[in-house]
């Protein structure tokens, strides 16, 4: 079985669809316009982030990725409006464990999440085809095929759910995929704790001829959760 006939489907109650705006994407990951005019860019996995659509109408070569695109954008979309609302009940009970420079309050928080979610659902279904549904750690690409790739999220978040060698193929997936350079956001647990196993993964990453730097970025609401991996392969 190909990478491409891989299943994807998973169960729409196992699915978290809320996503980050352009512009969070542009703060988490430092991105500047010579980082993003001319490039072939992967957002993965994109969720209903709206770097894709608001990036492509502004002319950038974006594509995004997601096991979730395997359902109708109608669905969704509907479950996106649900995640949001529960989102801010929960954090209404534990808002003093965020940090509120970013974001004024829960209801600025609330309508950033509303813009990225009704800004990837019009285009989705007026462009389809920029979003492809594929489940880590397999990417449905030809090697080499973008010039940037994003992940915003996901790796190193989660790391209690997903063990290191899941990390390790997800990252050389990503490799496998990127021409130039890889930015991942952020390096640390849902806890707010660096994920342990980062170092022997930067190690590993070095090793195979990669250049990683972990920079400081302008945006932050998780505890120490304001830096990226920065990741250029050799040439």
């Amino acid at each position: 079985m190909s990478r491409a006939e891989r299943s994807t489907k998973l169960d729409l109650e196992r699915i978290v669809f809320i996503g980050r705006t352009f512009d969070e994407y542009v703060d988490m990951f430092s991105l500047t316009e010579e980082d993003l005019e001319g490039k072939k860019i992967l957002d993965c996995p994109a969720g209903a982030c709206s770097f894709t659509a608001v990036g492509s109408q502004m002319g950038l070569n974006v594509t995004a990725c997601d096991i979730a695109y395997d359902h109708a954008i109608e669905d969704l979309e509907n479950k996106g409006l649900k995640d949001i609302q529960h989102t801010m009940e929960q954090l209404r009970q534990v808002k003093e464990n965020y940090i509120w420079d970013y974001f004024n309050d829960i209801e600025d928080l609330r309508n950033h999440r509303l813009s990225a979610l009704n800004d990837c659902a019009k285009d989705w279904k007026k462009s389809r085809e920029r979003y492809i549904a594929a489940t880590l750690p397999f990417l449905p690409f030809r090697d080499n095929e973008f010039d940037l790739l994003l992940s915003a999220h996901f790796l190193f978040m989660y790391g209690d759910r997903l063990d290191e060698q899941f990390h390790i193929q997800t990252l050389n997936e990503y490799l496998r995929v990127t021409k130039e350079e890889i930015r991942i956001f952020p390096l640390v647990d849902l806890e707010g704790k660096r994920y342990a196993m980062l170092g022997d993964i930067i190690r590993r990453l070095e090793d195979n001829g990669c250049k990683v730097d972990e920079v400081i970025v302008g945006y932050q609401f998780m505890d120490h959760a304001n830096s990226m991996l920065k990741i250029t392969k050799s040439k």
